[in-house]
């Protein structure tokens, strides 16, 4: 996800016309030929993992209308990463190399504002599905009456036009970007935390009264705990995941913003950008490990297309 200084608006220009420089080109040419090389590759099988993910959930039955929903929109955002923000990143790379600065500084915006609509779309959708995995656990019966495919459908929609418009002000207003991902980020990663805690406990709690004998059969029968909690555990890797993804970039960033802009730092800023492209291609094996209807519909339809 190319990214830019965001201190003010100076700044933020002196990040970019460093980053398409031919001084940047000449001494890390040999690096941003790798990476190129390396980020084409993540955005084909990117593309390709989330394509046939999308495929599986289509055929899929089993699950749960809206669940499914959420599991479509974060397959979605990362096929737009293989298929938009990766390509329009290694195009900014193959510019600088072929020394046609305007368009590299025209794909570094064009990929940092696509890049950060579709990862704002996955932060908010793992947000909302660590909610509708508490109100699952806390509302048992009444679940699915309240958590109706409809209300998640527009749910879904807010997070798309919310995300879009917020990205895009980059062009406007970089700061209001950087405030928005500045307050959306740490309020996301507040509400999945407050949401899992409250689950492991409420799960504790259930556990303790079902050892106990005060709970009746009835009741503990009204949810199936196994399953539950196999899905929590999904969830749970696919945030862990991106974390471990995006968080060298954004300590990159803050080196490349505040402690200096050597070569050194913008070489690890480049492998880090690929690190953050490389979650769009882990989250669809994710999905096959931890889920076995998708799983099983993935294996379904790779034997049908062989």
């Amino acid at each position: 996800m190319a990214t830019a200084n965001f201190a003010g608006t100076g700044q933020q220009k002196t990040f970019e016309q460093l980053l398409c420089s031919a001084g940047l080109a000449d001494d890390l040419s040999g690096q941003l030929t790798f990476i190129s090389v390396l980020n084409s590759f993540l955005s084909v099988s990117a593309f390709l993992g989330n394509a046939l993910i999308l495929i599986a959930l289509h055929k899929e039955s089993s699950l749960h209308p809206p669940s499914k929903l959420f599991l479509r929109c974060l397959a979605t955002s990362d096929l737009c990463v293989g298929l938009i923000s990766g390509p329009l990143y290694v195009t900014c790379l193959i510019s600088g190399l072929k020394e046609h600065w305007n368009m590299c500084r025209y794909m570094s915006m064009a990929s940092f504002v696509t890049s950060y609509i579709l990862c704002s779309v996955s932060l908010l959708t793992l947000s909302a599905i660590s909610v509708d995995r508490l109100l699952a656990l806390l509302l048992r019966l009444r679940y699915r009456q309240v958590v109706t495919l409809n209300r998640v459908s527009v749910l879904v929609i807010t997070f798309w036009l919310v995300s879009t418009i917020f990205s895009s002000m980059y062009f406007l207003n970089p700061l209001i970007t950087f405030w928005y991902g500045t307050i959306g980020i740490p309020l996301n990663v507040f509400t999945s935390i407050s949401c899992y805690t409250k689950i492991f406990f409420t799960l504790r709690n259930h556990e303790n009264q079902v050892q106990g004998h005060v709970q009746q059969p009835n009741q503990t029968n009204q949810l199936n705990i196994a399953r539950y909690k196999k899905a929590v555990s999904t969830v749970i890797w696919l945030q862990l995941t991106l974390v471990a993804c995006y968080l060298p970039l954004c300590v990159a960033t803050g080196m490349a913003t505040i402690g200096g802009r050597s070569l050194s730092v913008f070489n690890t800023w480049f492998y880090t950008v690929t690190l953050a492209y490389l979650n769009s291609s882990l989250n669809p094996i994710l999905y096959c490990w931890k889920i076995e209807e998708v799983r099983q519909a993935v294996k379904d339809t790779i034997r049908e297309v062989l």
